[in-house]
């Protein structure tokens, strides 16, 4: 008999964020995680990239110890995909939309590519 593989828990994932927890999000990730993270000062042609829960987990402490609001505005699971957009307000107003297209394996975030527009 075939055992399913784990679920993405998108609870988890909306508590990381809201809750400022960046130990709640890293623990959705595989150790040899990748992101590729593309905003104003990344390229697409030269994309930011964090390879494994160590660089990850010290750009979600960053992230994650600002004086700043975090929101997860959607989220949709399919199968071993993953999409969520995260709003975030800085105290001066500051507004930065992120949108987020993982990969998943056995449950777990395998590839993130993240794309973010700040107010400039």
């Amino acid at each position: 008999m075939a055992t399913a593989a784990p679920a993405f828990d998108a609870d988890t994932l909306r508590r990381g964020i809201e809750g400022h927890t960046p130990e709640t999000l890293l623990s959705l990730y595989r150790d040899d995680a990748e992101i590729r993270l593309v905003n104003r000062d990344a390229t697409p042609s030269h994309p930011k990239v964090l390879q494994g829960r160590d660089a990850i987990g010290a750009m979600l402490t960053d992230v994650y110890s600002r004086d700043m609001t975090h929101k997860l505005e959607r989220c949709v699971v399919q199968g071993d995909q993953v999409a969520f957009s995260e709003s975030c307000q800085y105290p001066d107003g500051l507004r930065v939309l992120s949108e987020s297209m993982i990969t998943l394996r056995d449950g777990k975030i395998s590839e993130q590519v993240m794309i973010e527009a700040w107010d400039e």
